[in-house]
């Protein structure tokens, strides 16, 4: 013991040197590191995603139909258009008599289904020429099953305890087989056709498939090889936080779609988003954008529409989407007041006759005009934090502020099916403010009561 405690103290002696000699003990060693290096570009600055399903956009279910609807997507006001994989579709093993989009057969070739090659690259160019920029859906974690590499290189795919190609694991995803990401070939072959449609075609970056179950250092060289070529937007299917580091600008907020789903169907009230956004402000690097979607293709198909999943707690749910902290989007059909479970392996275009009397798609339109005027609601590190308004019914009145550079945003969130009647505690909401929708003058003090009816909201903004 006593040899062990002489040791210890000449070790202690030791550090003490090496601290006095700016060694081990050095200041700059403890200096904060920022670990994220990926610039995000400036035109994602206050970007909305506008989803796009070819197939099921229009009757014709082409690109040469979608691009006549670029005006009006133009008018709604969104940003980035994310096109679901548009490339030929696999027949092995094929689900429903058109497929998944998901099963790729050729990363390097379009789906005649959707038209030719340069009926793509019109309508990228059309988009660009109309202030839009476009990100392909790219399938990087599995293929079809009659993908020429299969034939060609089928050491590139992960295999069963038969020795047989296997889809992933523990998924019915039986139309699709694993590729081996500790291939150098699939990491080439897959890396090259990101470069191929950048390069020669022009698209603005990826949204990329089940992302998480791909290396996060594949992800990390991609970045940094396209952004050789052009600035590019990447968006991750994937809830991690090291995703944000180097590779993706955005990845999905599942956390949160979920939670707001428990919440419009009574299962939870107004502090079950604490944890939430606790995390994201606490773990999350700054400058990360986290998807806060009420639909996607997934959860249209899979879960429910909107007035399913959403019911009353809807037109709440979506404000708090576009104007909290997080990258908003649309997905098709949802600014035509799509009620229909859209079809995933067939042909079910979307019915935009409805949109006409679609009060929904209105308020959509106003949201993104909303964000982008205010900058405090934009994305990730150019937009603010949101921070608690303390009042006397925190189980039903989510009320937060966003402010930054003189604009400030109060958002008021009766996340209940019960009216509420509830006092502010605390200064941080005092202000005078523009209402969302009216543009009427407010001005809310300390102490002041908030009533609002089940499910009522409210958005004020100050400059």
């Amino acid at each position: 013991m006593r040899r062990l405690a002489l040791t210890a103290f000449a070790s202690l002696g030791l550090l003490a040197a090496s601290c006095s000699e700016g060694g081990a003990g050095d200041s700059s060693e403890w200096a904060p590191r920022d670990v994220v290096t990926l610039e995000n570009p400036d035109w994602s600055r206050d970007a909305v995603l506008y989803q796009i399903n070819t197939r099921q956009f229009t009757p014709e279910g082409t690109f040469k139909a979608a691009q006549e609807q670029l005006p009006r997507l133009k008018e709604l006001g969104v940003d980035i258009l994310w096109l679901m994989p548009i490339h030929p579709i696999g027949k092995e093993n094929r689900k429903g008599s058109l497929g998944s989009p998901y099963s790729v057969q050729d990363y390097y070739a379009v789906n005649p289904e959707f038209g030719t090659e340069e009926d793509f690259r019109a309508f990228v160019d059309a988009a660009h020429e109309q202030g839009f920029k476009v990100i392909l859906d790219l399938v990087a974690n599995h293929t079809a099953w009659d993908n020429v590499l299969a034939k060609e290189h089928p050491d590139w795919y992960e295999k069963d305890w038969k020795g047989d190609f296997r889809p992933t694991p523990w998924w019915d995803w039986s139309d699709i087989i694993d590729l081996d990401w500790s291939q150098h070939g699939v990491r080439e072959h897959v890396g090259g056709a990101m470069e191929y449609w950048v390069r020669e075609f022009g698209v603005d970056g990826y949204r990329a498939d089940v992302a998480g179950y791909v290396p996060v250092d594949f992800w990390n060289m991609m970045r940094q090889r396209l952004e050789a070529i052009k600035p590019v937007f990447m968006l991750g299917e994937v809830q991690q936080t090291a995703w944000h580091h180097a590779a993706f600008d955005a990845t999905y907020a599942w956390d949160w779609h979920h939670t707001s789903k428990r919440i419009a169907k009574g299962d939870g009230n107004a502090t079950s988003l604490y944890g939430y956004y606790a995390e994201n402000e606490s773990l999350w690097p700054r400058q990360a954008m986290r998807l806060t979607y009420i639909e996607n293709h997934d959860s249209n198909a899979w879960e429910g529409t909107i007035y399913e999943n959403y019911g009353p707690a809807l037109e709440a749910m979506t404000a708090l989407a576009f104007a909290g902290e997080g990258l908003a989007m649309i997905h098709n059909g949802q600014e035509a007041c799509n009620a229909k479970r859209l079809e995933f392996f067939e042909k079910d275009p979307i019915d935009w006759s409805q949109g006409r009397d679609c009060q929904y798609g209105e308020l959509l339109k106003q949201l993104i005009a909303f964000r982008t005027e205010n900058p405090a609601l934009h994305n990730g590190k150019w937009g603010a934090r949101m921070h608690k308004v303390e009042n006397s019914a925190p189980e039903q009145l989510f009320a937060w502020v966003r402010q930054q550079d003189g604009n400030k945003v109060l958002g008021l969130f009766n996340l209940t099916g019960r009216p509420v009647s509830a006092e502010l505690k605390d200064g941080l909401p005092a202000g005078t403010y523009r209402e969302f929708g009216s543009g009427e003058e407010v001005t809310i003090a300390a102490g002041d009561t908030i009533a609002l009816p089940a499910w009522g909201w409210r958005l004020l903004a100050s400059k």
